[in-house]
């Protein structure tokens, strides 16, 4: 056993630029898994900052120096993320207040539509039992409400902690921005000689994620303001709230879907009961999610990941597990990291003798 551990090792970690790999990977994931909570600060501001950088490139490309550039994309993205805070954060939450205090009453409208089950399946259905199951819901979502009350007083104490994030964020992008080619210069210095393999990680993965994180930003923008007008159009109660909710969801691979439905159709069901009005929307909702599946993820996910379905919802597991919200959000392109490390692992000379004899019987 021990000698084909050995015999392993060898084939895998015999090149240097493999022991350089794993050795970064290893490193990396020891500081992002014990210390996240003091690098999110650091890892927002790079997320922000590839989604910004196209902006300024197009600027700079144009002429406009690279500082300037960056000043002015960076003062209207803070413009814009204010206002959307002004504007749209005091309305979402006080749709989210009044729904969570509505819950009771919808639990009671279910619970009567239920009562009325037994009289066409009463060899099936127990009334008792539902009636059980509804006052047990209404006891832990009355304990939930007032729990996010009294966390919405307590939060007010890590204010503080918010505001210098707020001020240190935009100023980490600025100088991630503006200085890119210089701090992965001094970065690099860091790194082993010997980084062939790393290199080729690393240029497909920044090509990558840049791609992935401009593509879900205008993805949840899109399908927000997509829902958002319909559910207006048509009178949904909680539209705002729900709207958001069915955005913010896209970023759970397939999962995220499921999970945004369910809070639309229970307050669509409980708006307008069975009827016409619950037909149509369900209607409109299905065309929403075809145009969004259709029209919208193709156009802004141009790169090809090439992932079966399953090894994306096993990589949300597991990586949201680990970290999260970042570990969901940065799911599929971890995935793609995996996939990119595989392929970009140095092979010793028996295997590359098998892949040239393959390549040349093709």
């Amino acid at each position: 056993m021990l000698k084909l551990l050995m015999d392993w090792y060898r084939r895998r970690f015999s090149d240097p630029n493999a022991a350089s790999l794993m050795i970064v990977i290893i490193l990396l994931f020891i500081s992002i898994y014990f210390f996240n909570q003091i690098l999110l600060p650091v890892i927002i501001a790079i997320v922000l900052s590839y989604l910004l950088n196209t902006p300024v490139n197009l600027l700079h490309k144009k002429g406009i120096p690279r500082t300037l550039a960056v000043t002015i994309v960076l003062l209207l993205f803070i413009s814009v993320v204010l206002l959307g805070m002004i504007i749209l954060l005091p309305l979402i939450w006080q749709q989210g207040v009044s729904l969570v205090r509505n819950i009771p009453n919808m639990l009671t409208f279910f619970n009567n539509f239920l009562t009325t089950l037994p009289e066409h399946y009463p060899e099936l259905i127990d009334v008792g039992l539902f009636d059980t199951i509804i006052q047990g819901v209404k006891d832990k979502v009355a304990q939930t409400g007032n729990s996010l009350l009294q966390f919405s007083i307590v939060s007010i104490f890590s204010l503080i902690s918010v505001i210098f994030n707020a001020v240190m964020v935009p100023i980490m992008m600025f100088f991630l921005l503006k200085d890119k080619d210089t701090i992965w210069n001094y970065c690099s210095k860091l790194l082993p000689r010997n980084r062939r393999a790393l290199n080729k990680v690393a240029a497909e993965m920044d090509k990558q994620i840049a791609n992935y994180i401009v593509g879900s930003v205008l993805h949840i923008i899109i399908l927000f303001l997509l829902a958002y007008g319909v559910f207006w159009f048509l009178g949904l109660d909680y539209a705002l709230l729900l709207a958001f909710i069915v955005g913010i969801c896209v970023l759970i691979p397939y999962v995220g879907i499921i999970i945004s439905t369910i809070p639309v159709m229970i307050v669509a069901i409980f708006q307008w009961g069975i009827s016409a009005d619950f037909g149509v929307f369900v209607l409109a909702y299905v065309v929403i999610q075809m145009i969004d599946g259709n029209i919208t993820v193709p156009l802004l996910y141009s790169e090809k990941l090439n992932l079966h379905p399953l090894v994306i919802i096993l990589a949300t597991l597991v990586f949201g597990g680990l970290w999260g919200f970042w570990g969901v959000f940065f799911a599929i392109p971890l995935a793609t990291l995996v996939k990119a490390i595989i392929n970009a692992w140095p092979k010793n000379d028996s295997e590359n003798k098998k892949l040239s004899t393959s390549y040349t019987k093709a």
